[in-house]
């Protein structure tokens, strides 16, 4: 088995195993397809650029989903700086997160049930804060435990167990509100 430093060697094999969980948790963040189609590519380009630096403290995803947290948070203050922004309602709706999903053999049924539960966890979610949507998205989106959650985040576990706790809570509560 290849060691996280070795690994790297072969970038464009990272790439092609790592994408699509950096772009579906940066979908899921930003709300904006053609945003995260972008700020993937920039986080697979830092990587690219820095590779030689990295040290193999953590997993290779926990490393990239490090840089595409930190990515998000920039894009989001740059957002929040712009008066559009606020006026402006997400251009991707809950169905296309849900097919960006990893699927698994489904019926039609199980498919249709899952894009409304997906949509709204997706609606649920809106009203949370930048990091608890972050933890939020990184457990139950990406499966990443509270180790690799508190590396990519670069906060605590303890931390991470709180933003986690109060985010399950509201969306929880909206989720009852919405029955």
């Amino acid at each position: 088995m290849d060691t996280p430093v070795t690994e790297l060697q072969d970038f464009e094999k990272i790439v092609q195993v790592y994408w699509p969980r950096i772009f579906r948790f940066v979908l899921a963040s930003v709300r904006d397809q053609d945003a995260a189609e972008t700020l993937t590519q920039d986080c697979f380009w830092r990587a690219y650029r820095s590779r030689m630096g990295f040290r193999g403290d953590s997993s290779v995803h926990t490393w990239l989903v490090h840089i595409a947290v930190n990515l998000v948070k920039d894009f989001s203050r740059n957002q929040r700086i712009q008066f559009w922004k606020r006026t402006v309602s997400s251009s991707v709706d809950a169905n296309t997160i849900s097919d960006t999903m990893a699927s698994r053999e489904m019926s039609a049924e199980a498919k249709a049930v899952m894009k409304e539960q997906v949509k709204a966890v997706w609606s649920a979610t809106a009203v949370l804060s930048e990091k608890q949507r972050t933890v939020f998205l990184l457990r139950f989106v990406e499966e990443m435990d509270t180790a690799e959650i508190a590396a990519a985040a670069g906060i605590s576990e303890g931390a991470v167990k709180v933003h986690l706790f109060r985010a399950v809570q509201s969306v929880r509560r909206r989720m009852r509100s919405l029955k």
